[in-house]
């Protein structure tokens, strides 16, 4: 037997996801929920986890492919062939799903039984379920919050029908049926908040055995001969099941009823999830007084923050909610030694000041900015990035693929390269590029030599190595020396982008800022979506003496266009 892996749903209006890469391959073993692959939508880019542990027998959707949620991206099986796989994907789709849960079941609540394989059968005697489980939301999305069930326990479902709303402190959102049945068990109560993978319910092909709920609630984590059956009495609402599930139908029937029909605030009160309730007490806001614009006026977190500043608003109202919420001590002040003293400055200081001061005098200085979309790059080193450090011993960060593609560009665009001398523009026959490293002592540029002939790993090195050695004040005068460009990585601290400052001889220096994730436009199949993609800005300064902003843009256009295409696998070498 083996479980299919479908494309869960991704957040409202998403209905379908592209397959960015593959993390296993077939006969790979995988444990349950760990990552099978990426997908990227127009809306988030995730990993998609394996629902149960097993062997890849088949991957039915290839990299950069796009699928409709639902689809079936691949098969696991227990590993004894992909013979008997092959023939599953001309069943029909029904029986399609409900063969893995039959198998993810036993999987979960009893482990040590997977020995016996015989006793998979079971709980088709009995009625086989298959278990509906959060999906991931979102990256960092840990949990989610039932908000409302849009069924109730005996109704019948199709496939990629809602079932319930969940809420995340991301996205809120529909989790569709993945397959076709009667819903037999809701396992997770309205307004409750479980991770990522637990199970919200069970599906089955019709009604559970009356027989069931007598077993006693013990029973449930050791599940020794029907899992789907007997797992029902740990359900929140087992104190409520004296005989039947009809015990279970009762309260949540009227639930489902009542939501979508609620227009008081006082209804409106009970769809508030734990995550705004949190966010409410935070902002001293009273539920009571806030309009929730969320499904059936459920209260949000948007209209928590809107409340919130109506209040701040109102002089009359500011003292109320302080009083009802108090906000959090902050962290203590960390107040510096230096604070209300008199410092003389350090020789190397006066040396960067009088640096910076002669090199405004005597440039004429501007910046110019350009964003780029670094999404394939941070893929690349994500991807070789452990490889890398164990073959050469030093980390992979983004700074030796900045310096590259500016490398490359300096070649083609020398005048970025050059520096003056009197009425003179000389071009050096070499790129030694400067790495601008933060000390105690102040700001200091070594310098890689010849950088033109290296590639990622040796500038990888070089770069660690300079840096170790000028925090340790180990530098060589010579190695401070010569630099034809500047490279200072200012996102290192966080910051988006700034306007460095020439230091003459050269002519320019490239500002990197911090890589960060954001929604960008990219073209899926011809048409505009929006995608979580990463971004830096690169900031040139230059001595527009000699450089035009042509000049500027060309050599910005080069890098970006190197950075985007993120072609660095020939030039990796290790």
């Amino acid at each position: 037997m083996s479980t299919s892996v479908v494309l869960p749903a991704l957040g409202e209006s998403v209905t379908e996801g592209t397959v960015t890469r593959w993390l296993k391959q077939v006969g790979d073993t995988v444990q349950e929920d760990e990552g099978l692959l990426e997908i990227s939508t127009d809306k988030v880019d995730t990993e998609i986890p394996s629902p149960i542990s097993g062997v890849i027998e088949e991957i039915l959707v290839q990299e950069d492919e796009t699928v409709e949620v639902g689809a079936v991206l691949a098969k696991i099986g227990d590993g004894s062939g992909a013979a008997s796989s092959d023939d599953a994907p001309q069943a029909a789709p029904a029986e399609q799903e409900s063969e893995p849960a039959q198998e993810a079941a036993p999987a979960e609540a009893a482990p040590a039984e997977q020995a016996a394989p015989a006793e998979q059968s079971a709980p088709a005697a009995g009625g086989d379920s298959t278990e509906v489980k959060l999906p991931e939301l979102g990256e960092s999305v840990t949990e989610g919050t039932v908000t409302r069930w849009l069924k109730a326990v005996g109704d019948d479902v199709a496939v990629d029908e809602p079932l319930l709303e969940i809420s995340t402190d991301k996205v809120d959102t529909e989790i569709p049926s993945p397959v076709a049945g009667t819903l037999q068990e809701i396992l997770v109560q309205e307004d409750e908040t479980v991770n990522v993978g637990a199970a919200l319910a069970r599906i089955g092909s019709g009604a559970a055995p009356a027989a069931q709920p007598e077993a006693p609630a013990p029973a449930a984590e050791e599940k020794p001969a029907a899992p789907a059956v007997e797992e029902k009495p740990a359900a929140p609402a087992a104190e409520e099941k004296p005989a039947a599930p009809a015990a279970e139908e009762k309260p949540a029937a009227p639930a489902a009823e009542e939501k979508p029909a609620a227009s008081s605030s006082n209804d409106d009160i009970t769809y508030v999830t734990p995550l705004v309730r949190r966010l409410a007490q935070q902002q001293g806001v009273d539920l009571a007084s806030v309009t929730g614009s969320g499904v059936g006026g459920r209260i949000r977190k948007e209209d928590v923050l809107k409340a919130a500043e109506a209040a701040k608003a109102a002089p009359a109202a500011s003292s109320a909610p302080a009083a009802a919420a108090p906000a959090a001590a902050p962290a203590p002040v960390e107040v510096s030694p230096l604070r209300g003293t008199t410092q003389k400055m350090s020789r190397l200081r006066k040396v960067i000041a009088e640096r910076a001061v002669a090199s405004m005098q005597a440039t004429a200085q501007l910046t110019t900015v350009v964003e780029v979309d670094v999404t394939k790059v941070a893929a690349l080193r994500d991807r070789v990035k452990g490889e890398f450090q164990q073959k050469t011993g030093d980390k992979l960060s983004f700074l030796p693929f900045f310096a590259i593609a500016a490398i490359e560009a300096l070649k083609t665009y020398p005048i970025i390269n050059s520096t003056v001398e009197g009425d003179e523009i000389v071009y050096p026959a070499q790129e030694n590029i400067a790495i601008a490293v933060d000390t105690e002592r102040g700001l200091l540029t070594p310098v890689i030599k010849e950088a033109g002939d290296k590639n990622i790993a040796q500038l990888a090195r070089e770069i660690a190595d300079l840096a170790a050695r000028t925090r340790d004040n180990k530098l060589k005068p010579d190695e401070l020396a010569g630099g034809t460009f500047t490279l200072t990585n200012t996102g290192s601290r966080g910051a988006l982008f700034d306007t460095p400052i020439v230091f003459l001889p050269q002519s320019a220096i490239l500002g990197l800022g911090a890589v960060v994730k954001k929604p960008g436009v990219v073209s899926v199949d011809g048409k505009d979506a929006i995608s979580v993609r990463s971004y830096v800005y690169l900031a040139l300064s230059y001595d527009h003496r000699t450089i035009d902003g042509a000049d500027a843009a060309r050599f910005l256009g080069a890098v970006k266009a190197r950075l985007e295409a993120a072609q660095f696998e020939g030039d990796l070498g290790y």
